[in-house]
């Protein structure tokens, strides 16, 4: 293997694809406000940027996934 070559970055936050406050709310079809008190319960995980908010695709379609329950 030549010297200069890398190995590619193992997974971890360069395969993270963040979004705003603002895109989870669209994705929920919810308001901004609601986003903002699952983040600040800590019920939807969120890293803080400066004074604003990412929060993981991930976290949103996990978020999703575990709000499902049978009404039926």
């Amino acid at each position: 293997m030549p010297a200069n070559k890398r190995d590619p970055d193992p997974p971890g936050l360069s395969q993270v694809q963040f979004l705003t406050v603002a895109e989870v709310a669209t994705m929920m079809r919810v308001s901004k406000m609601t986003v903002y008190r699952l983040v600040h319960s800590g019920e939807l995980p969120a890293v803080r940027v400066g004074k604003s908010f990412r929060v993981p695709e991930k976290a949103v379609h996990d978020y999703l996934q575990n709000a499902y329950f049978d009404a039926g």
